[in-house]
């Protein structure tokens, strides 16, 4: 069985095997696939993962022979799920592996907009923390999480993840979520996107990315939260108007944004975020720890075991 991976570099940069792969069949892995390259290189094979790369209704059609797909992430609109199912594709994806990953990120994001730390080293280090003559100073308020407000947009693995840590601070939560009261935790509130925005010190994104809430955070929604306030992106970079979150940020609409996430990865020189006032910007990773890679390396050869021995998991619906 021939086996190709279009685009393994995220997933094993050069710290994990591919041996457990090599083991159902025979294995070609690319670090990175561009789009004339994709049918070449993915003619013949009977398996095909992929975590960026796209595989639309065409290409799929002209794969003869190809009769899996396991994407190498939770997100699958890389591949066309309806073309697949008329082809008798099978699309698998996988959920849940990089939750605590992701949860320490938005904290990661939180504590280095609050704590400064980049820039209070790069003063100690040029002499002006010495210059001051004082044993302390504060660049800009350092603001408790305790008693603060989060706001929590969706309540998947890793929005109730949030939600733990969030309780673990001392911070009270509101969530913006489609789950019926009866089966959000006790103490939440739930409350709308306009109600969430106003009242929460922090909000932090972790929904899935549709057709009716691309460019959802727009100026609309931001102009409604507090100057002090702080939003995070870690989910999907469609979600936020980036023009609208840029110009909020510049006109100290809000305090920071930390995002993850952005409309093009890699963004291109004209993104408006790269030169926004205090917008902290991670290269989407998120999900990327060792801990987190193993587990998706794992699970994506599991399900693919199970796919073979006629018991598939995680099939996309």
């Amino acid at each position: 069985m021939k086996i190709t991976v279009l685009d393994g570099y995220c997933l094993n940069p050069g710290d994990l095997s591919w041996e457990a792969l090599e083991k159902l069949g025979d294995v070609t892995v690319y670090d990175r696939t561009s789009s004339d390259k994709i049918f070449e290189r993915a003619r013949g094979s009977e398996v095909l993962l992929t975590n960026k790369t796209p595989l639309d209704a065409d290409m799929l059609a002209r794969l003869e022979g190809l009769r899996y797909v396991g994407v190498l992430a939770t997100g699958y609109n890389v591949v066309d799920i309806e073309a697949a199912r008329r082809l008798g594709i099978t699309v698998t994806n996988i959920p849940a592996y990089s939750t605590d990953s992701v949860v320490q990120t938005v904290f990661a994001h939180i504590l280095n907009i609050l704590y400064r730390i980049p820039d209070y080293t790069r003063q100690a280090r040029s002499g002006e923390w010495a210059a001051r003559g004082d044993f302390n100073y504060c660049l800009s308020p350092i603001m408790e999480l305790s008693g603060k407000r989060i706001g929590i947009v969706g309540l998947g693995n890793i929005g109730r993840a949030v939600m733990r840590v969030s309780r673990a601070f001392g911070m009270k939560v509101y969530v913006c979520t489609s789950v019926d009261i009866d089966h959000i935790p006790a103490g939440a509130v739930k409350a709308d996107l306009p109600t969430l925005f106003r009242e929460c010190d922090i909000v932090t994104l972790h929904c899935p990315l549709r057709p009716d809430n691309a460019g959802m955070v727009n100026s609309s929604l931001l102009r409604l939260m507090k100057p002090t306030a702080i939003l995070i992106n870690t989910a999907r970079g469609p979600l936020v108007n980036e023009a609208d979150l840029a110009a909020a940020l510049n006109d100290g609409v809000l305090r920071a944004a930390g995002v993850d996430v952005l409309s093009t990865e890699p963004p291109t020189a004209d993104n408006p975020l790269l030169a926004a006032r205090n917008c902290f910007i991670t290269p989407h990773l998120a999900w990327a720890s060792v801990d987190a890679r193993e587990r998706l390396m794992g699970l994506a050869v599991n399900n693919l075991e199970q796919y073979l021995k006629g018991n598939p998991v995680n099939v996309v619906k």
